[in-house]
């Protein structure tokens, strides 16, 4: 990139003096664009044009370099001037330089010239920088809202900002003067006085102080000042410093101040946990009513930390170091949460700097108890837990069917096909019972993972607790008196009895256990209680009427740990042979299924009493309607059969081939789809497994009735989440097949389908 000119204006009559000039400048590398000229019209015309550097001969025949002088520091200051000169006395020399010439060059020796022209170009490029700086920063003192002052050692003002005029009523001219005339008496002026003084004398910066000042119009005013000293040659020669009005601000602490016993009836009243400290020593400074009564007496004047925690120094998580930054002043709120094991609460604390009566910062705390939201959250992870290992369990339970069913069915038919004297017949019965005991165990490992449920119906828990209770009296040892409260206005629940019994029969077998050695008192109650919106115990509780059922003992107790754990399946804390640790799983999913919840409250050596919460029905009694049993019945109609498993689909094939059936199997939907689509009219039912692979057996079942719309569908599933009986019904299938389901409940279900509309009643 080429080099820009050097505009050049030279005031010289000698054509030839002026050409030396400019050669000497090329010489040195210097690109000049250049004018000369020699009478004072011609010069100011020039001026017009704003040249980069001026050279003046000293003498002009009808001009000269101190009149051009005069005339460029009128017109612009800025540019640098030189003065070249033949021969000069060095009185005229000084005064041109006083005059504002940046330097002079004698003729013969122009040799100097490019080093004076270098400097003078360097100079004026940081005089115009340092005058941008000067009034970009004189910008913001004259438009700031504060005062900006500087004043000498001996406190005489050597600048003052325009907002003197609007926070003291004087003009910059008037407040001109020493700023000490412009302070009030107030004694406290003198700490802001001692911190000038030790400016001055040290050259560090003090603290900020507050400063009483008086205005023009004699009113007082209130002042904070922060101050620098200015400090050359180890001498302090200035201070600088910064004036905010705060007379509102000092007003309202006033205010404040005054009102301070009004202020602590106030904070007396709030239904929270409030104390004052010390940032420094911790004592204790003020505590309202209401952690008074906690902690039953008043700590005023003791340390914090040893009357409310026990400790034997400040608390870890003691947040005085965090309420004030470097400068002293206040951070904001600091909230966190902690247990007290004084008050045996948990609290959420907000912690802030607040100023005293007597002006320090000292720290208040306001601490909410929030103990029931603590064990609410537990209860919640707790569900969660119980959730995560009911889907897990329900998992479990369907593989264990799919290896079940098949047992159960083929040792059914072998029991149906062999003779009563058989020499296998012992084996198989005992291969049968164990076989429907496993059954057993999967329908209480889905009933705990809520995904099985019995007929649920209206009724009275009262007349079952105390037949499950008579029975219990007659198994449990006379060492252990059973206390009943049974209120007989206890409303109507839904839900099966069978089950009721279950959950009572479990809970008061456990309350045996834990006392079978030192004996005790088994209390078993029921009533009707009302919980609102505040007394609700748990998240999955609504507010309303529930049927409160209580089964307390007075036995060994558990500890925290074991409570945590009480409802996961298989953990006992039994002997081997006394409990396998599904009772209470089972227990917590029934009651889960019934839309209810249980509780447990136990302490090491005081006994343990369950809380079963279920919701009160206001509707009426139905009528049950108790179903005959049906004989075993066949067919020959022709069955579409599903499943993916090979080994259930071999040994259902053949169970409905010994009921007669023709039977067509498929081991994939989409299978099934093909020969169903190939010809609907084929078939007189389709039994499809739900966890089909590809299209899940409700999904197939659309499909198909799309195809036929009156085609009947049996659904057989283990359990499912993704589907009910009326979900099932609305998509028109006709009924549920549960595994493993024995030949006998198969035949019904089949005829039940196949002849509803023959109106047989099934």
């Amino acid at each position: 990139m080429d080099k820009k000119p050097l505009t050049l204006l030279i005031l010289e009559d000698n054509p030839d003096d002026a050409e030396l000039e400019i050669k000497e400048l090329e010489r040195k590398g210097f690109v000049l664009d250049w004018k000369r000229v020699e009478t004072e019209k011609d010069f100011k015309k020039a001026l017009t044009e704003k040249p980069d550097l001026i050279l003046a001969d000293y003498k002009l025949p009808s001009f000269s370099g101190p009149e051009a002088l005069k005339i460029q520091q009128e017109l612009h200051p800025d540019i640098p001037f030189i003065i070249i000169t033949g021969k000069v006395g060095e009185e005229q020399v000084v005064e041109c330089m006083k005059a504002g010439a940046i330097d002079y060059v004698l003729k013969d020796r122009l040799s100097r010239l490019a080093p004076v022209v270098e400097r003078a170009l360097k100079e004026a490029e940081e005089s115009r920088e340092r005058k941008k700086t000067e009034e970009k920063l004189l910008n913001i003192l004259e438009n700031s809202t504060n005062l900006f002052y500087s004043h000498t050692p001996d406190h005489l003002i050597t600048y003052v900002s325009p907002q003197v005029e609007n926070i003291l009523g004087y003009t910059q001219k008037e407040a001109m003067g020493k700023w000490t005339e412009l302070v009030s008496e107030n004694p406290l002026n003198k700490i802001g006085f001692n911190y000038t003084v030790e400016a001055i004398k040290t050259g560090k910066r003090q603290p900020a102080y507050e400063l009483e000042l008086i205005k023009k119009n004699g009113e007082k005013i209130w002042t904070e000042v922060r101050e620098s000293p200015v400090v050359k040659e180890g001498k302090t020669v200035s201070i600088v410093g910064a004036l905010t009005d705060i007379t509102e601000r000092k007003l309202a602490e006033n205010s404040l101040k005054e009102s301070h016993e009004t202020f602590l009836t106030v904070l007396d009243s709030i239904d929270a946990t409030i104390y004052v400290a010390d940032m420094e020593t911790y004592e204790i400074l003020f505590m309202n009513k209401h952690m008074k009564d906690k902690f039953g007496a008043d700590f005023t004047g003791k340390i914090c930390w040893e009357v409310f925690r026990h400790e034997s120094g400040p608390c870890s998580h003691c947040t005085n170091d965090n309420l004030l930054d470097q400068e002293g002043n206040p951070t904001g709120v600091k909230v966190w949460e902690n247990y007290n094991p004084v008050v045996g609460r948990w609290h959420i604390n907000y912690d802030r700097a607040v100023k005293w009566t007597d002006g320090r910062y000292v720290r208040l705390q306001i601490a909410t108890d929030i103990t029931q939201l603590k064990e609410m959250e537990s209860r919640l992870q707790q569900a969660q837990k119980m959730e995560s290992i009911g889907t897990l369990a329900g998992g479990i339970a369907h593989d264990f069917n799919n290896i079940l069913f098949p047992i159960l069915g083929h040792a059914d038919m072998l029991l149906a096909d062999i003779p009563e004297d058989s020499p296998f017949r012992d084996s198989l019965d005992k291969i049968f019972t164990s076989a429907l005991r496993a059954k057993e165990l999967v329908r209480q490992i889905l009933t705990f993972a809520r995904q099985e449920s019995g007929e649920l119906m209206l009724m009275k828990m009262q007349p079952i607790i105390k037949e499950a209770l008579r029975l219990i009296r007659s198994t449990i040892s006379t060492t252990i008196d059973i206390t009943q409260d049974i209120k007989s206005d206890c409303g109507i629940i839904k839900a099966d009895p069978t089950q009721i019994h279950q959950i009572v029969m479990n809970l008061a077998t456990n309350a045996y256990h834990a006392m079978e050695e030192t004996g005790g008192e088994l209390r078993v109650g029921l009533k009707e209680v009302e919980l609102g919106e505040h007394d609700v115990i748990s998240p999955d509780l609504e507010p309303g009427a529930y049927a409160c059922l209580s089964v307390s003992d007075t036995g060994t107790g558990m500890s925290k740990d074991v409570i945590q754990k009480v409802f996961d399946p298989f953990f006992t804390t039994k002997e081997v042979g006394k409990g396998t640790g599904m009772g209470l799983s089972v227990v917590h999913g029934i009651v889960k299924g019934m839309g209810g919840s249980i509780h447990v409250y136990s302490e090491p050596e005081k006994g343990t009493e369950f809380k079963v919460y279920f919701p009160i029905e206001k509707s009426s009694f139905e009528k049950q309607s108790i179903q005959p049993e049906e004989p075993v019945l066949g067919g020959t109609e022709r069955i579409l059969l599903i499943d993916d498993e090979e080994a259930i689909i071999t040994m259902e094939k053949q169970v409905l081939k010994r009921l007669g059936y023709q039977v067509t199997s498929r081991t994939s939907s989409i299978e099934a789809l093909k020969a169903f689509q190939a010809n609907p009219d084929r078939f007189d039912l389709v039994i499809t497994d739900m966890a089909m692979p590809n299209m899940a057996g409700d999904k197939l079942s659309v499909e198909l009735i799309k195809i036929r719309s009156d085609i009947p569908i049996l659904l057989c599933t283990g359990f499912s989440e993704n589907i009910s009986e009326e979900k099932a019904a609305s998509l028109g299938i006709m009924g549920f097949l549960f595994k493993p389901i024995v030949m006998k409940d198969l035949a019904q279900k089949i005829r039940g389908v196949l002849d509803k509309d023959k109106n047989l009643v099934y």
